[in-house]
């Protein structure tokens, strides 16, 4: 049988039950928009948590961090320096795998005064390479330079929540050159960083859903200092937007040259609070780990007092619940397919019981089984592809409903691989839902069909 002639035909079939056919796709027609819709809202979810985690860091960040060594090596321990700035200058030295490294010294609950306001923050001492690694990106003024670092400069890197709480009568102050006093030693504002949010936070914010405000706390009578109330919904990027940094130089010099306790000077506190590095080809990720602990078991003494924490297993996790989001979301707007499809199947039975007359008259002419099994195959292919069509359709309106609900959740992302798999499943539901009608009317005997009605 010819096949155009079969499309034809199927075509006709449907325009000739309009209201009937119409009923039978929409199962179809719901099943596709809710499976592009799932499809489209999970790809939007992956893509809001797959930036944050690029803009924390992403996978090739990895931290150095303290651990207790093996007991067999207790006796010796106290020989290793720990982390130490000379353990950022061999990385850099000595680890090609590794494209960037920076040493952090932190001065925590630090007094950040401006004129009468008065804040507490951390104060991250570091190199300039500080902003690549945190996939920082300066949006006024300069990073830290070298001559930063070579001179101790008393300069300052802030980030936008800082200028805001700092300047809370001036929206978007640019405060590049102004001086603000971390524990009471001035400091200048060389750069503010760009202000981090994740998509669904943009949103809202640009559809006047959340409002950034910065308002003064109450005064104490008497006292020149007040200290400012921010609030935000940006909560994951808070401590991002909150960073001040100065050269690693200048905190050790201005802060840590000296621990006192008890009144009794300790010495300067040399150690790092941080080290963390790059890796420059993810590929080749396990290999410039064991290259940088080569280096550190050098400069250690063999001590093993350090470990790794990567953002693998954020990543993995992430990964993981958006499979099943999307598995779970999938099974629903399958079943959704598979009633479409059923009813699909009862309506090419009830029209193979209209048409049985006609189909014995096609046998008598000279038709042959197989040209009834694959004219009923092909209409009911065709009831799956228009529904699928429609669905395609329809899922563009139910997303943008969902937008209108829920406008500062993360947007849909329709992918192509997505669209084609819904509309695939439609045809396909249609073509399996055709085979067990189209076999029954194919083994229809001829001489009763003529008689039939």
């Amino acid at each position: 049988m010819n096949l155009w002639l079969g499309l034809l035909v199927g075509f006709k079939e449907i325009w000739a039950h309009k209201f009937r056919s119409f009923l039978t796709m929409l199962g179809v027609i719901l099943g596709v928009a809710s499976l592009l819709s799932m499809f489209s809202l999970t790809a939007g979810i992956a893509k809001g948590m797959r930036e944050y985690m690029q803009q924390v860091g992403g996978l090739e960040q990895v931290s150095v961090i303290p651990q207790e060594p093996p007991e067999e090596q207790q006796l010796f321990a106290d020989t290793s320096p720990g982390r130490t700035i000379r353990d950022a200058e061999s990385i850099v030295r000595s680890a090609p795998l590794v494209s960037t490294v920076t040493p952090v010294s932190i001065l925590s609950s630090a007094a950040i005064h401006r004129g009468a306001t008065t804040i507490r923050g951390e104060v991250d001492g570091c190199w300039p390479s500080f902003v690549e690694i945190n996939k920082h990106s300066v949006a006024r003024g300069r990073n830290l330079c070298d001559l930063d670092l070579e001179e101790a400069k008393r300069v300052c890197v802030v980030g936008k929540v800082i200028v805001d709480r700092l300047w809370p009568e001036v929206p978007n102050y640019n405060p590049i050159g102004e001086t603000i006093l971390l524990n009471n030693r001035p400091f200048t504002i060389v750069g503010v960083f760009e202000y981090y949010e994740r998509d669904r936070d943009k949103r809202r914010r640009e559809l006047g859903l959340d409002k950034v405000k910065a308002t003064p706390a109450p005064r104490k009578r008497g006292s020149r200092s007040t200290r400012t109330a921010f609030s935000t919904s940006n909560i994951p990027f808070l401590a991002k937007n909150s960073t001040i940094i100065v050269p690693i130089t200048t905190m050790m010099f201005e802060f840590k040259s000296a621990s006192m306790v008890g009144g009794v000077d300790q010495g300067p506190m040399l150690k790092l609070d941080a080290l963390t590095f790059q890796v420059a080809d993810l590929n080749r990720f396990q290999e410039a780990l064991q290259q940088v602990s080569r280096v550190l078991h050098e400069a250690h003494r063999t001590v093993d007092d350090f470990a790794y924490s990567t953002h693998e297993e954020m990543f993995d996790s992430i990964e993981q619940n958006i499979h099943e989001t999307r598995m779970s979301g999938g099974l629903i707007a399958g079943i959704s397919l598979l009633v479409g499809g059923i009813g699909i199947m009862n309506i090419m039975l009830a029209s193979i019981t209209e048409r049985i007359r006609e189909i014995g008259v096609r046998r008598a002419v000279g038709a042959k089984a197989r040209d009834i099994f694959v004219q009923i195959v092909v209409e009911s292919a065709v009831i799956g592809f228009i529904g699928g069509l429609l669905g395609l359709i329809a899922s563009a309106g139910m997303m943008q409903l969902l937008i209108a609900i829920s406008p500062g959740k993360n947007a849909p992302v329709v992918e192509l691989e997505n669209v084609l798999i819904s509309f695939g499943f439609a045809v396909v539901i249609g073509v399996l839902s055709g085979l067990y009608p189209a076999w029954k009317a194919s083994r229809l005997d001829p001489i009763e069909a003529l008689r039939y009605g």
